[in-house]
Order: C-alpha cells, then sequence, then structure tokens
C-alpha cells in the first residue's frame, strides 16, 4: 500500500463532472444486475426440488456475486448518485432492500452519519466497525476486554457478524428508535416485503429449496460485504483523528481505501474498491470512479490496498493515538497493554 499526503486542493471542482449520473447506463447496469441474478436463482430452486441440491448450493456462489452488485447500486441510490431523480433513487433502492435485507432508508440514513463521521475518533458510533484506541482498550475490565476481543475476531467478523447485522440487527432501527416514524416504517415495510415475498416464491418453489438458496447466498453476500466494508477503512496506514484535527477530504483520501481488485471483482463489487474517491464525493455513480482515476493518476496509489495484502488487514483490531496507526492485540500487547 502507498501513503501519499492527502490535500483538498480543490476536489470539489475537479470532481464536478463525474457526478452528473447517465439513467440509461444506470438501467443498463441494473439489467445486467437483475436479470442475471434472478436467472440462478430459478434455476437454483429448480435444480434442489429435482434432488440436485449440490448443484444449487454451487450456483449460489455467482447469485451472491451479483446480490453484492445489487446492493452496491442501492447504496449508489442511497447518495442519490444512480438516477437524476430523488423518487427513482428512492423506490429502486427500497426494492432492492427487499433482495439485501437492508431496509433502504433507514440504512441510508445511518450510512450519511458514517460519511459525516469516518476516521473521526469522537464521533464514532452509527453504520461503523467498533473500533477502541489502545488507551480505551487499557481501561477495559478483562470480561470487556475479553467481548472487544471476540467482536473482532475474524471467526465473529466474518463468520457470525454478517448473519447477525442482517438476519437479526436490521429488523429494527437500532439507534434511531427514538428518531420518529419514519425508520420504523423503512425497517417494518422492509420485512413485510420480505415476509410477502418469501411466501410467494415458497408456494411456487417450495420452502427448502428458496429458503436454503436464498439464506445461503445471503449468507455468501453478506460475508463479502462485510469484509469490503472492513477493508475500506481498517487498513494499514489509514489515518484517523481527534474532532479538532479531522479534515473532511484527508479522511476521504488517507482514512478510506483504494482496494485494488482483480477486474472481475471490481465489476462484481461496482467499483466500491474505489473507496477514498466515493467518500471525497459520494455523489459519484459508480460506474464513473474508474474514470477519476484514469483522469487523476495521482489518486490511483492514495491508500491503495493490494488484494493479497489485504488479508493481512484482518489483524488489526486498535488504534495506536501514539503512533498514529492501526494496531493488532499483539502489537499492543508487546507495547505493554
Amino acid at each position: 500500500m502507498t501513503t501519499v499526503k492527502a490535500t483538498p486542493d480543490n476536489w470539489n471542482r475537479k470532481l464536478a463532472p463525474y457526478r452528473q449520473p447517465e439513467d440509461r447506463r444506470s438501467l443498463f447496469e441494473i439489467a445486467v444486475t437483475a436479470a442475471p441474478f434472478a436467472a440462478i436463482w430459478v434455476i437454483a430452486w429448480l435444480l434442489f426440488r429435482a434432488g440436485l441440491w449440490w448443484a444449487a448450493l454451487i450456483l449460489t456462489v455467482p447469485a451472491a456475486g451479483f446480490l453484492v452488485r445489487l446492493f452496491m447500486i442501492q447504496h449508489d441510490c442511497g447518495h442519490g448518485s444512480f438516477f437524476r431523480e430523488r423518487q427513482a433513487n428512492d423506490w429502486v433502492g427500497r426494492i432492492i432492500g427487499v433482495f439485501t435485507l437492508t431496509p433502504y432508508d433507514y440504512w441510508r440514513q445511518t450510512h450519511a452519519i458514517h460519511h459525516a463521521t469516518s476516521g473521526n475518533l469522537d464521533r464514532r458510533g452509527l453504520g461503523v466497525i467498533e473500533t477502541l484506541t489502545v488507551e480505551e482498550y487499557r481501561a477495559l475490565s478483562p470480561l470487556r476486554r475479553l467481548g472487544y476481543r471476540l467482536y473482532r475476531h475474524p471467526a465473529v467478523m466474518f463468520g457470525l457478524g454478517p448473519a447477525f447485522v442482517f438476519f437479526l440487527l436490521q429488523r429494527l432501527p437500532v439507534g434511531l428508535m427514538r428518531a420518529g416514524w419514519r425508520p420504523w416504517l423503512s425497517v417494518l415495510g422492509n420485512l413485510i416485503a420480505l415476509v410477502v415475498g418469501l411466501a410467494a416464491l415458497i408456494w411456487l418453489f417450495g420452502a427448502a429449496p428458496v429458503l436454503i438458496v436464498n439464506m445461503t447466498t445471503m449468507m455468501l453476500a453478506a460475508t463479502v460485504g462485510v469484509w469490503l466494508f472492513y477493508i475500506q477503512h481498517q487498513f494499514e496506514g489509514a489515518v484517523w483523528s481527534r474532532d479538532r484535527d479531522w479534515r473532511r477530504d484527508e479522511a476521504a483520501l488517507a482514512g478510506s481505501s483504494h482496494y485494488a481488485l482483480p477486474p472481475v471483482l471490481r465489476w462484481f463489487t461496482a467499483n466500491i474498491g474505489v473507496h477514498h474517491i466515493h467518500h471525497l464525493s459520494s455523489r459519484i455513480p459508480f460506474y464513473n470512479l474508474p474514470k477519476v482515476l484514469a483522469d487523476h493518476p495521482e489518486l490511483s496509489e492514495l491508500s491503495r490496498v493490494g488484494f493479497w495484502e489485504s488479508f493481512r488487514c484482518a489483524r488489526l483490531a486498535l488504534w495506536d493515538e501514539a503512533a498514529r496507526r492501526l494496531v493488532s492485540f499483539r502489537e499492543a500487547r508487546a507495547a505493554g497493554v
């Protein structure tokens, strides 16, 4: 990974030409994502009913890839960057949210908080992976230290965690439960649509094919999604700051990674790896992000994390304020924690 000093350099003006979505292109991206996804699921359900359950489960792998891409389209809709009209963004986002088990309006609000506070040590809250400083971890009781260590363990973070978040946690507007009726409407509306949709599919194809294929697909997609979210902000060289020193552009360019994925994975993840530019200007549609890199090559090496290199970042768990970097539990222990 290469880390370069991030400066504002009038990026708002430079990136303005890339922010305008093209509705035809957006419709095309939905078609080439949703149609194969639906076809794979139907084939998998039929194979399962025919007794070829192993073939059906194999198909959940590509299905999960297309579901991840659908989530990224929903993500762009949440930023108002996928269509020109807000209503188009919102209704496409809500429909996709039924398949991704993500209440669109509730998620959009928590995700906006994430963008407004990312990399700010004094404003950690909704929409983030909990990260303690070394001093905060040191001040915990032994039992709470154990709890945090379990939370940060890869088997929990990328195994149990995705299932908990998508199947259970997002069934309530956690963090916004006292923010009025809108978050509740979003969550309950998503749940009702999900139940109705599942009931119709079970009536057509049977309970076992639908539930096993759908849940396996969702688990695979959720795990990939949590990993992507993790590596976007938990990487060697990431910059975090206290509120007094926090600057939006620096937090975007130096606190969000450029996850350099192979071309096929870039397509399935809808260029979300170009996350530093996304945080710098969230209104840029995902299909315009490669254009930004091509036209501004100085951004390409900023906070760059390679595919194989990224797996070493799973050990990072604490922010060392003295060293100004993320460290592992082992490194914190060697420093006297």
